[in-house]
């Protein structure tokens, strides 16, 4: 994995958000193991229910284009902010199913950049074991 190309795809990515609300903008690049990335930027709404957020953006695109957790390799999720940005909880949720418990998820503000896994970012999670 290029972790500098997968950063630079996620700040090119973030040139894309919609945040009139917030002015807080984040991009996100998943990488597949085939080489495919697929981007996304946060979009806000007036109604905050309706926002995105720009890792949830990325996900969805790829999953949208038929890959699932085992085909993902990595997935970078970069922001504008003074500190380096992590997913919200919602985000959280939603990565914790869609990548694989090992999956590098890389975080960077351009200055630092830290990787971690979905387990360090949500050690018990709610996952469908505990819905079936």
């Amino acid at each position: 994995m290029n972790k500098e190309l997968l950063l630079s795809k996620a700040f090119g990515a973030m040139k894309n958000a919609y945040a009139p609300y917030s002015n807080y903008h984040v991009g996100a690049c998943v990488l597949t193991k085939d080489g495919a990335t697929f981007l996304g930027a946060n979009i806000e709404n007036a109604s905050f229910g309706a926002t995105n957020c720009g890792e949830r953006s990325a996900i969805f695109a790829a999953y949208s284009n038929g890959y699932r957790k085992e085909d993902i390799e990595a997935i970078a999720i970069v922001t504008d902010g003074h500190r380096i940005g992590a997913p919200c909880g919602i985000c959280r949720q939603v990565l914790s199913e869609l990548l694989e418990a090992d999956c590098p998820i890389l975080l960077s503000n351009g200055k630092e950049t830290i990787e971690k896994t979905i387990d360090e970012l949500l050690p018990m999670r709610f996952t469908k074991e505990d819905v079936l």
